[in-house]
């Protein structure tokens, strides 16, 4: 446990980290101004994607706005919802309000990377609400280019040409999941292997997948979907169990 202290010690204590807060609040500003001065790299805007209503194009998806942000969700085809990617889970839960993107022309969607059918299947399952598009084969060099779906990325739009202006990835998705700002405020933050925490603190998640780590999985499932099933949603994808698949989580 934290050491105990009267208020007028821990004030003041939280007053000289508040100055590095603060510094660090500065040095993410100016790393979103450098950000804006980014080039840009051109987008095939016919790229094929299939929605609800089929094969849209790329530029459709902005749904007239300016710009788009597109979270790429990694899928393991013909394996069971228990089984499907708890990162992209995790990052895809967090998800749920665009109105606030779209008030500065700003639309959001999640392009999977397994099959529409049984991909929207799971989006229905875990009840979000976010436009869900499928990228088939035929689109993944176009929007991927030599990366891997887990991206976060972002477009800008200037009349019928389309263009990528960012794009990130890892540690860089974690602005879609509040869950982990929250846990950095609590004493224990987010109880994971790497943290450098006090001697004797709590620290019980891996954040290596490789390794076996299941900071986002729960009794053998990905851990948002335990409300789900609580509420007796069907998980079935429509898919054969265990049939094999290519993809993996990153």
């Amino acid at each position: 446990m934290p050491q105990i202290a009267d208020r007028e010690t821990w004030r003041a204590k939280v007053g000289e980290l508040r100055i590095k807060e603060k510094a660090h609040t500065r040095a993410g500003d100016a790393l979103a101004a450098e950000r804006r001065r980014l080039p840009m790299v051109e987008v095939d805007p016919t790229a094929k994607l299939i929605g609800a209503d089929g094969l849209v194009p790329l530029i459709d998806v902005f749904d007239g706005r300016s710009q788009l942000i597109a979270y790429f969700h990694m899928w393991h085809a013909g394996r069971p919802a228990a089984e499907q990617c708890e990162g992209c889970t995790f990052s895809t839960t967090h998800i749920s309000e665009v109105s606030y993107l779209n008030s500065r022309d700003v639309s959001y969607a999640t392009f999977c990377e397994g099959p529409y059918e049984e991909s929207s299947r799971y989006h229905d399952f875990m009840g979000w609400t976010t436009p869900w598009y499928s990228v088939p084969p035929e689109s993944v060099d176009a929007l991927i280019a030599d990366r891997h779906f887990g991206i976060l990325a972002s477009y800008i739009r200037q009349g019928d040409r389309v263009f990528e202006t960012y794009w990130t990835t890892g540690r860089g998705n974690e602005p879609m999941s509040p869950s982990y700002g929250l846990l950095d405020l609590t004493a224990y933050g987010r109880q994971e292997l790497w943290e450098d925490s006090p001697e004797g603190w709590p620290q019980r998640w891996d954040s290596n997948r490789r390794s076996g780590g299941s900071q986002f999985r729960l009794d053998g499932r990905p851990t948002a979907q335990w409300s789900r099933i609580k509420a007796g949603r069907d998980d079935d994808l429509g898919a054969a169990a265990g049939e094999d698949s290519e993809h993996h989580c990153h």
